[in-house]
């Protein structure tokens, strides 16, 4: 039996030798009369001593998993860039079975649990700093003005109508919701076969909600704006009885018992579920189990993602607006290349309850859809806190469709304007700013690592889909390229949780800086695809607006995709005309003045009507 002086407790644990040392004469000692795997003698099995009083001492647990050697921390060094000393990788080896691995009990050993796929994690992302002052601001929604326009004779015109001369159509009884709803679903009907955007055509559940609706507005019931006002759900949000099948194989049969938050807010505003639409598979880019989703303006490339099929439904009039999501531009990338309106609300606005979930702190829901307003229409009815999402917050929208604008500041980054992947609309964009009487300030930012906030994703995705990716699931996926999320998942079960807590670190000293360029103007104009702002403000929460800037002529379809040499992308001579959008950033919970100035700049622009060729 052990002498009792070879027990440990913590602090003589710190200060002694190696502790591989001290198995490894325990276990000559003990061996021949103690179980494999039972701990020392004179500890109990979680490493305890015995010793009354005598607290517990890390790394003398049981050991468990797979043999360790100083060669596979050797080689680990390579996946995590650190380097360690011959005697630090031996050292750590000699306990690592002790020390470390228990620590994956909760997956791997006898007492593995199960974590239900609706449980968040204890911390939260809160994008208020500290000492930031909250302006106070109104809760007020002014809507444009109804000018009387006569309803068109024909079904394309008025499927292609904003959601404002839409809503305003049903409320004076101009059309129905019942012939509103039929434009849409002929046109779903016979446009998917070229845009691949529809998982599930939800007809008799659409018509039924329409003639329902139309029941109420005749009995003078009109709920609101998106009374009777067809939509389309990016297929990651629950409608019950209806799949969600999150554009992944896996998935494909998945059929919720309970409405989402945010579909049963539009069922609650009166509007007309018509298509469940597509997403890149599991929320990245615009390839699902049906296909790729197609852009309408150009149906040799794929309409971006993962908000693809609400990106391109909206675009080509097949619904009369959508709901998309992003977490890291999955809402500005679609609404950029299909020219359409897109708002990714402020992180906590928006509830994501019944919402597929890929990174907790990171997943916002927002709308899509043809004009500017309607998306503020959208964001009034579906915004507030829910009890299933933890992240959401009480808030207030302040909108007035005919406020002024000449006295706000508006942010731009020099040198971001003069280099792709800013363009002459880019450009014009900001001589409109001047034009509208609206100040342009330069701001700046430091050059710091803003992509290593990646990290933060692909962990918390690769939590996300842990069951998926360790049961081999995750092979079902169409897309099993390098950056596609299968090797994702993959490899980021290798990522340090040391580097994930640095991570977050950084992502609180980028809030601050926001914090500071915010102090100096009132929104920022900024190209939509520009890398840094896309992680910057996805992570620290701010809202965005994308909207439809001009156009452009580009020579090569565009694709999500890491280049392929195997396949190539379509070459287009002469050039293909396309839509190219801007993107304005507001102060937190500030959608409203975004949504101002974005109407402003639409009006100023004087493209927003024009159609994709063929729809």
């Amino acid at each position: 039996m052990a002498d009792k002086t070879t027990l440990h407790s913590r602090r003589k644990f710190l200060v002694g030798g190696s502790l591989g040392v001290l198995g490894a004469a325990l276990e000559a000692k003990a061996g021949a009369q103690a179980p494999a795997g039972s701990p020392p003698s004179g500890q109990l099995p979680n490493g305890q001593s015995e010793t009354p009083g005598a607290p517990t001492a890390f790394g003398i647990a049981p050991p468990v998993g797979p043999e360790v050697s100083p060669v596979t921390f050797g080689e680990a060094e390579k996946l995590m860039q650190v380097e360690m000393t011959a005697a630090d990788r031996a050292k750590a080896a000699s306990n690592w079975r002790m020390q470390m691995a228990p620590l994956y009990e909760r997956r791997t050993g006898p007492k593995k649990i199960e974590l239900e796929a609706a449980l968040a994690p204890a911390s939260q992302w809160n994008p208020y700093l500290s000492g930031m002052k909250l302006e106070v601001r109104t809760d007020s929604f002014v809507r444009s003005a109804d000018v009387g326009a006569p309803l068109p004779a024909s079904d394309d015109a008025i499927a292609f109508a904003p959601v404002w001369q839409l809503s305003r159509w049903i409320e004076s009884k101009k059309i129905t919701s019942e012939r509103l709803t039929e434009i849409y679903l002929k046109r779903l009907e016979r446009f998917d076969p070229k845009l691949h955007c529809v998982i599930t055509l939800t007809r008799d559940h659409a018509l039924a909600q329409a003639r329902a609706a139309d029941k109420e507005i005749a009995a003078g019931r009109y709920r609101g704006p998106l009374h009777g006002i067809p939509w389309g759900a990016k297929d990651l949000l629950d409608t019950a009885g209806i799949p969600t099948t999150y554009g992944a194989e896996p998935y494909r049969n998945r059929v919720p018992k309970d409405d989402g938050a945010v579909t049963k807010r539009l069922n609650d505003a009166g509007a007309v579920l018509v298509a469940k639409l597509s997403l890149g598979a599991l929320a990245l880019n615009d390839v699902w189990f049906g296909g790729q989703t197609m852009n309408p303006w150009l149906l040799e490339e794929g309409s971006s993602g993962s908000s693809a099929g609400p990106g391109a439904a909206v675009a080509a009039g097949l619904v009369g607006f959508a709901i998309g999501s992003e977490t890291g531009g999955s809402i500005v990338s679609p609404s950029m290349r299909c020219g359409v309106n897109g708002l990714r609300p402020t992180y906590g606005r928006v509830p994501r309850t019944g919402a597929m979930t890929l990174c907790w702190s990171l997943d916002k829901l927002g709308p899509m859809a043809r004009g500017v307003e309607d998306t503020l229409l959208v964001l009034k009815a579906i915004s507030g806190p829910d009890a299933g999402d933890v992240a959401t917050v009480p808030s207030t929208l302040s909108f007035d469709a005919g406020a002024s604008v000449k006295v706000l500041r508006v942010g731009y980054f020099p040198q971001w304007m003069k280099e792709a992947p800013a363009t002459v609309v880019d450009r014009a964009a900001l001589e409109a700013v001047k034009k509208l009487g609206m100040t342009p300030v330069e701001v700046t930012i430091p050059d710091w690592p803003y992509d290593s906030l990646n990290l933060i994703l692909f962990a918390e995705a690769g939590a996300a889909f842990e069951e998926l990716t360790l049961s081999h699931k995750v092979d079902e996926l169409k897309a099993q390229v390098p950056d596609a999320w299968p090797n994702v998942f993959r490899q980021s079960r290798f990522l340090s949780a040391v580097d994930f807590v640095q991570a977050d670190r950084l992502r609180r000293k980028v809030a601050e800086e926001m914090g500071r360029v915010f102090s100096e103007v009132d929104l920022l104009l900024v190209p939509s695809l520009r890398d840094e702002i896309l992680v910057i403000t996805n992570c620290t929460g701010h809202p965005s607006l994308t909207l439809r800037a001009g156009f452009v002529e580009v020579s090569e379809a565009r694709s999500d995709w890491a280049p392929d040499p195997k396949h190539p992308l379509p070459k287009f001579s002469p050039p293909r005309r396309v839509p190219h959008g801007v993107t304005l950033i507001g102060r937190l919970f500030d959608e409203g003045t975004i949504g101002q100035v974005g109407l402003a700049l639409e009006k100023e622009f004087g493209v927003a009507g024009e159609r994709p060729a063929g729809f």
